[in-house]
C-alpha cells in the first residue's frame, strides 16, 4: 500500500463523525476534517456520543433484567454472572473506600462496566462497522468512544466534580479549605504558617487538578495506542493480519479490562479522600 494511501487510512479511522456549526451559519455533519475544524470548540462527535450512549443503555437493560429475573433457586448463567460483578465491585468499596455513602459502589459498578463496553468495542476490526455505516452515506464512524479524549475526559471531570462536592459537604468550606491552604507544609509558628500557606495552595491545587486529567488521559492514551495498533496491522497483507492480529487481541482483552478496573479503583479512592475529614 502506498505511503499516502496509509497515511489517508489511518486519519479516516482516526476520524470523528462531526456535527456543528459551519462556516456559512448553517448546521450540519462536517464532511472532512477541515470542516470539522472550522466548527471549533461547540461541535458533537456523534459516534462518540452516540455509542456511549447506546453501551450505557445496554449496561442498564441487561442488569435490570437480570435484577427483575433474579431467584433464590437455581440461578442462571448470566444471574451468575451479575451476581459475581456485583460482589466483585462491593470487594472493591469495601477494601477503598472509608466513609458512608450509598452512592459509590452503584457508581463503581456503573463505571467499571461502561467503560470495559467501551474498551471492548477495539476488538471488532476496525473496518467492520465503518463499512457497514458507509453503505448509508456516512463516511466517518469511531466506535471505541475511550479513544475519544472528550468522553473520557468528560467522565472524570464528572468524578472530578464529585469530589469537590463531597469535600466540601463532608468538610465544609473552611474545612476544605484548610486542607489546601495548611498541607502538606505546616508549622505551629501563626507567622510561618501563614507564608507556607500559597506554597502549600499551589502544591495541593496541582494534586487537586491533576486527578481528573490523569484519570481521563490514561484510560484515553491506553485505548488510543491499541486502536492505533489494530489500524496498523489491518494495512498489512490479509495472512498477516490474522497472524498479528489474534495475538494482539487476546493481549488487549487484558488491557480493556484492567484500564477499566483502574477508572474504578482511582475514582473510589478519590472519593475515599473527599470523604476523609482530618
Amino acid at each position: 500500500m502506498a505511503a499516502g494511501s496509509s497515511s489517508d487510512y489511518i486519519k479516516h479511522h482516526l476520524t470523528n463523525l462531526v456535527f456543528g456549526q459551519k462556516a456559512d451559519g448553517t448546521w450540519g455533519l462536517a464532511h472532512d476534517a477541515a470542516e470539522a475544524a472550522q466548527m471549533g470548540f461547540w461541535k458533537f462527535h456523534v459516534d462518540s456520543l452516540g455509542w456511549s450512549f447506546g453501551l450505557g443503555i445496554l449496561f442498564l437493560f441487561l442488569f435490570s433484567r437480570a435484577a427483575k429475573r433474579a431467584t433464590t433457586g437455581v440461578p442462571t448463567g448470566f444471574q451468575n454472572f451479575v451476581e459475581i460483578m456485583v460482589d466483585f465491585v462491593s470487594n472493591q468499596v469495601k477494601e477503598n473506600f472509608h466513609g458512608r455513602n450509598p452512592l459509590i459502589a452503584p457508581l463503581a459498578l456503573t463505571i467499571f462496566c461502561w467503560v470495559f463496553l467501551m474498551n471492548l468495542m477495539d476488538l471488532i476490526p476496525v473496518d467492520w462497522i465503518p463499512s457497514l455505516f458507509a453503505l448509508f452515506g456516512v463516511h466517518y464512524m469511531k466506535v471505541v468512544p475511550s479513544t475519544d479524549p472528550n468522553i473520557t475526559l468528560g467522565m472524570s471531570f464528572t468524578v472530578f466534580a464529585m469530589i469537590i462536592y463531597y469535600s466540601i459537604k463532608v468538610k465544609g468550606i473552611s474545612g476544605f479549605a484548610g486542607e489546601l491552604t495548611l498541607h502538606p507544609f505546616s508549622n505551629d509558628n501563626i507567622a510561618v504558617k501563614i507564608l507556607l500557606i500559597p506554597i502549600n495552595l499551589f502544591l495541593e491545587t496541582i494534586n487537586l487538578i491533576a486527578k481528573p486529567i490523569s484519570l481521563g488521559l490514561r484510560l484515553f492514551g491506553n485505548m488510543y495506542a491499541g486502536e492505533m495498533i489494530f489500524i496498523l496491522i489491518a494495512l498489512l497483507p490479509w495472512f498477516l493480519q490474522w497472524t498479528l492480529s489474534v495475538p494482539w487481541a487476546i493481549f488487549h482483552i487484558l488491557v480493556i479490562t484492567l484500564q477499566a478496573f483502574l477508572f474504578m479503583v482511582l475514582t473510589i479512592v478519590y472519593l475515599s479522600t473527599a470523604h476523609e475529614d482530618h
